[in-house]
């Protein structure tokens, strides 16, 4: 297949031939769809990898499975590369075995609808920049789930991913994330949506990323820490100070002694800025405590948190004997968290709410959501603060989601009714509310709708010349390919038309 490069003003427009469709914009060099599977013109993934190109995107079959695979020519930030799994018999492309699974080493991609498994050393390896993850399962990893190197790695994004059965002894982990300081200052590790549980060994998630984003996942299962979120090992500690915001995540103790770690673990420190904020912690009868401050950290904070024991058997709440404070005295904000009747809470915490029973809905089939009326129900803080000596930098200021209910859905949106309440859940939501997109339900409004879209898009492509004119045709799926095609000639003719 032949690749040319053409000016910004004019969007290529060809054919397809031979299981590959061409259409391109921009300054893009002629992206292509690739098929992959039995019957399709690529057997396997790998036969693609090194054809890739900026705005590729290869569509695997699933219902079949695939050979390890190494991703190594980059996207750009404007036309990512897109490796898509395509639901067949309502399976997944598995993609299995190999030392690595998939390893990425090109920027700017994004994966989904993937199944992974199997990777000797790892089942996702990130060795690039810009790179999403999603709608996928990795799980059965022997070793690492999804690791990130300590160097050339920038950006990452889980969002809807689910890990599960992997990590070994104290050192493999299910997810374990790093990035490249030097050369990614600004890097942001992000997991948002996603469903990690029962591990075989290590941390479910451990991150030493400059930044950590965790919004809105159910977390549990893990031997050791559910979240470990400390300091580089490879670059030095006054390089990037590494803060993290966890919000909205349901994190379920099972086994072992603590629920978080944060700041370091002997091997390398943040000094960074810790915030937690409508989080739903349950702790069972082995733990011990539910934050552990180790080595250097700056200041954490909690708000609208709840922290429930299962059984009921006591738990603290902080050890920080191992911590050392940046400015030499703890740091610590909070407010509006509810807790155990009895259980010692930080000195600088405000509105604390106290009981014996935070009124969830159903916890013995972990239904977590507040009941109306209850302690948790419209208790929280719409606004929380950081301290004045720590703020902490660009925090999450709105709840706009519910963590997913133990798999892998569309996102619940969090609809605000005036109080926020207590914890990851807001009453009465998933009950009578719907996900903020449903693959199905979108599909059937396409349907009903495209036609009217469709004539209006190609009404303005003629009109105004503009290619954003066509982006509800190049948007949709294979069957309206022709007509992407034809909208592209619309802009053509349209912009000819403006000449004359």
């Amino acid at each position: 297949m032949i690749r040319t490069s053409i000016p910004s003003h004019i969007p290529a427009i060809v054919g397809m031939a031979a299981g590959v469709a061409v259409l391109s914009l921009g300054d893009w060099a002629l992206a292509a769809t690739y098929q992959v599977g039995p019957g399709k013109p690529f057997q396997q993934l790998s036969a693609v990898a090194s054809q890739l190109a900026p705005g590729d995107v290869v569509e695997v079959d699933g219902d079949a499975t695939y050979s390890s695979v190494s991703l190594s020519k980059n996207g750009s930030a404007q036309a990512k590369i897109t490796i898509r799994g395509i639901l067949r018999n309502g399976k997944r492309p598995a993609i299995k075995g190999g030392t690595n699974t998939i390893a990425i080493h090109g920027s700017h991609y994004v994966l989904e609808g993937l199944d992974v498994s199997g990777g000797s050393s790892r089942c996702i390896f990130h060795h690039a920049n810009d790179v999403t993850v999603r709608d996928s399962v990795v799980h059965d990893c022997p070793a690492h789930g999804i690791l990130g190197a300590d160097t050339e790695s920038g950006s990452l994004t889980l969002e809807r991913v689910e890990v599960y059965r992997s990590g070994q002894g104290t050192r493999k982990h299910q997810i374990y994330i790093a990035t490249d300081e030097q050369m990614y200052p600004n890097a942001v590790f992000r997991m948002q949506h996603c469903y990690v549980h029962d591990g075989n060994g290590g941390n479910n998630v451990k991150s030493r990323a400059g930044r950590n984003e965790i919004y809105y996942n159910w977390v549990e299962g893990a031997t050791y820490h559910e979240l470990e979120l400390i300091g580089s090992e490879e670059f030095p500690t006054n390089l990037v100070r590494e803060d993290s915001d966890v919000v909205g995540n349901v994190l379920r103790k099972t086994k072992g002694s603590f629920v978080v770690r944060v700041g370091g673990d002997g091997s390398g420190e943040t000094n960074g800025r810790y915030r937690f904020v409508n989080n739903t912690m349950i702790a069972h009868g082995g733990t011990k405590t539910v934050f552990r401050i180790f080595d250097g950290i700056e200041s954490v904070e909690m708000h609208n948190n709840v922290f429930v024991s299962a059984g009921g058997t006591p738990f603290a709440l902080i050890r920080d004997v191992e911590a050392n404070w940046v400015k030499g005295h703890p740091i610590i904000a909070g407010s509006n968290n509810w807790v155990p009747a009895g259980l010692k809470t930080p000195s600088q915490w405000i509105n604390t709410v106290t009981g014996t029973n935070p009124g969830f809905a159903n916890a013995s089939v972990f239904d977590y959501m507040p009941v109306v009326g209850g302690a948790l129900h419209n208790a929280g803080n719409n606004a929380p603060v950081s301290s004045v000596e720590a703020p902490f930098p660009n925090p999450l200021v709105v709840v706009e989601y519910l963590p997913p209910s133990r798999k892998i859905e569309a996102p619940w949106p969090r609809i605000d009714d005036g109080t926020i309440d207590i914890g990851a859940f807001e009453v009465g939501l998933r009950k009578q509310g719907k996900p903020a997109f449903s693959s199905e339900e979108q599909a059937e409004e396409e349907e009903e709708s495209g036609p009217a879209e469709l004539k209006a898009a190609l009404t303005d492509a003629y009109a105004t010349g503009e290619p954003m004119a066509c982006s509800v045709v190049w948007g949709r799926s294979e069957k309206t390919a022709a007509m992407g095609v034809f909208c592209g000639l619309m802009v053509l003719v349209g912009r000819r038309r403006r000449r004359w």
